[in-house]
């Protein structure tokens, strides 16, 4: 019956992510892959959602047992993804944002204003970030301005107003939600860290049109030598510099593989709809 292939589309749907991440090439098209990543994650939670109403479509005077245990089942993921969408999406906007005002109103008292957004904190340490949301702040410390030649500041200036520009807080946010609503048995972990390089390649690009390659590698170098010096046993930064030093010299995809790419996530976003769609027919 058509529950029971939503529920076995929406398994492989959440599991597919094992398999993606060990494909490095999706990164070359990182837009693209942030959509195929999306849709992926959107269809799981609507096959699993879609799967307790199309189960009691047809209802059967007497229906098997085997079918009986597929309406419960879809029931129950249905109802319990449903819930927990619901509460988890409350809680991780909440939170963020808190945190968010919080940062934002520590970084106005602290720092040095500089221009609109830009503060900059009277700290040692070579950082620098963005604080999204309502009344932005682009923070930066004394030691990032002292240690970083202009061209390298430009460039880490210009990656961090990218993610301001495009709102990428919103991308990871609806991904975190929908990332956490799966079970958390089936739940790929290295999606969501995927999902945060795709956005950092995303805004070295935006970052690399306005100071050139050359000045953006220099300054993820030299943000990751800062951090590794902080904090030496942490790998995982070292790690997705490297990546994203190596996608910077990496030459972009043909279109083709773009296209394929789109084609790919509009299949995946189209998946429940169509199961969903089959049962009038």
């Amino acid at each position: 019956m058509i529950a029971a292939l939503l529920l076995l589309c929406a398994a492989a749907l959440i599991t597919a992510p094992h398999l993606l991440v060990r494909i490095e090439r999706l990164r070359r098209s990182p837009r693209a892959a942030l959509l195929l990543w999306q849709s992926l994650s959107l269809s799981a939670v609507l096959c699993l959602l879609t799967a307790g109403p199309v189960a009691w479509l047809r209802p059967r005077q007497l229906p098997a047992v085997p079918e009986v245990l597929v309406i419960a089942l879809a029931t129950l993921a249905s109802a319990g993804v449903l819930v927990h969408l619901l509460l988890n999406g409350h809680q991780v906007g909440t939170r963020i944002r808190a945190a968010r005002d919080e940062h934002r109103t520590l970084v106005d008292v602290v720092g040095r204003h500089e221009g609109a957004h830009t503060r900059v904190l009277p700290s040692p340490t070579v950082s620098a970030y963005c604080v999204p949301g309502a009344g932005s702040r682009l923070v930066l410390t004394e030691a990032t301005l002292t240690a970083l030649p202009d061209d390298q500041l430009a460039a880490v200036v210009a990656h961090e107003e990218a993610h301001l520009r495009e709102r990428h807080d919103l991308v990871l946010e609806f991904f975190t939600v929908l990332h956490t609503a799966a079970p958390r048995v089936v739940r790929a972990g290295p999606a969501l860290e995927e999902v945060a390089l795709l956005v950092e390649v995303l805004a070295d690009r935006a970052a690399r049109e306005q100071v050139g390659e050359v000045s953006l590698g220099r300054a993820i170098l030299s943000l990751a030598e800062a951090a590794h010096a902080l904090t030496p046993g942490a790998s995982a930064g070292a790690g997705s510099a490297a990546t994203r030093l190596r996608l910077l010299a990496t030459d972009d995809p043909a279109p083709w593989q773009t296209l394929v790419l789109h084609l790919a996530w509009l299949a995946a976003l189209l998946l429940p709809p169509v199961l969903a769609l089959s049962v009038a027919g």
